[in-house]
C-alpha cells in the first residue's frame, strides 16, 4: 500500500510491544521510517514529532490521525466526568492535536488528512453518548477543515467505521457476531486510496467503512 507506493513513513506507538511490531512488519530502512512515542493529547509532543518527520522527510502527502478510544455503557445521566474526558481527550484532543500541527506542514504539491470517527457519530446508539458526542466532534473537525483549505492542495476526509474486527474488540465483546465486522485491512485499503494524488474529487466526506456490519 503506502510503503509499496514509496512513502516515507513517520508512525507514533504507545506500547513498546507496538513499535516492535510496527518495526518488523513494515521492513522499511531507517532513513525511511520514523517511530515515537508520542501522547496524543499533549499538543507539544504532537509538534515536536511533527516537526522531527518533516525536518527529516519534507512536506507531508498524507496524515492519518488513527489514534482513539471507545467507552460506552453508560446512559448520559449516569456518565461521570471521568469517562466523559477521557472520551473528549482520546478521539477530539488527538484529531485535533494531529490536525492542527499537520496543516502548515502539508505539501504544496497535494496533501490529504483523514479523520477516523465513527458510523455511531451519525446513528448515536443509547449507552455511550460520550464516545458518540467525541467521534461528532471529529467528523465536524474534518468537514471544517475541508472548508478552510479549499483553496490549497490539501483535502481532509473522515473515515465512519463500526466495530472494528480486531483481537481487542473481540475481546472485550465476547459474545458478538464479528464475521461482517471490518478489517483493519480493509479500511486501510480505503485510508491508501484517500491517501492518493487520485483522490482529489473527495474532500469534506464523512465516509462510512462499516461493511455489512450492524454494530
Amino acid at each position: 500500500m503506502l510503503i509499496d507506493r514509496g512513502f516515507k513513513v513517520a508512525v507514533t506507538y504507545l506500547l513498546p510491544e507496538e513499535a516492535t511490531a510496527l518495526e518488523s512488519d513494515m521492513g522499511l530502512e531507517e532513513d525511511q521510517l520514523i517511530i515515537r512515542r508520542v501522547d496524543g493529547t499533549d499538543p507539544e509532543a504532537v509538534d515536536a514529532f511533527f516537526s522531527e518527520a518533516t525536518e527529516a522527510f519534507g512536506p507531508i502527502n498524507l496524515m492519518a490521525s488513527l489514534v482513539g478510544g471507545w467507552a460506552g455503557g453508560r446512559d448520559v445521566a449516569e456518565t461521570d466526568d471521568v469517562r466523559l474526558n477521557r472520551m473528549i481527550d482520546l478521539n477530539v484532543k488527538t484529531a485535533w492535536n494531529a490536525t492542527r500541527a499537520a496543516i502548515p506542514l502539508m505539501s504544496d504539491d497535494w496533501g490529504r488528512i483523514v479523520l477516523i470517527g465513527s458510523k455511531h457519530a451519525v446513528e448515536a446508539p443509547a449507552g455511550q453518548a460520550a464516545y458518540n458526542m467525541s467521534k461528532a466532534a471529529v467528523a465536524a473537525l474534518g468537514r471544517s477543515v475541508a472548508t478552510e483549505l479549499l483553496d490549497t492542495a490539501t483535502t481532509c476526509n473522515t473515515l465512519l467505521p463500526s466495530v472494528i474486527n480486531t483481537e481487542a474488540t473481540r475481546t472485550a465483546l465476547p459474545y458478538s457476531d464479528y464475521v461482517d465486522w471490518p478489517q483493519p485491512e480493509e479500511i486501510a485499503e480505503v485510508i491508501n486510496f484517500l491517501g492518493s494524488r487520485e483522490s482529489k474529487a473527495v474532500n469534506g466526506g464523512t465516509i462510512p467503512v462499516s461493511g455489512s456490519a450492524l454494530i
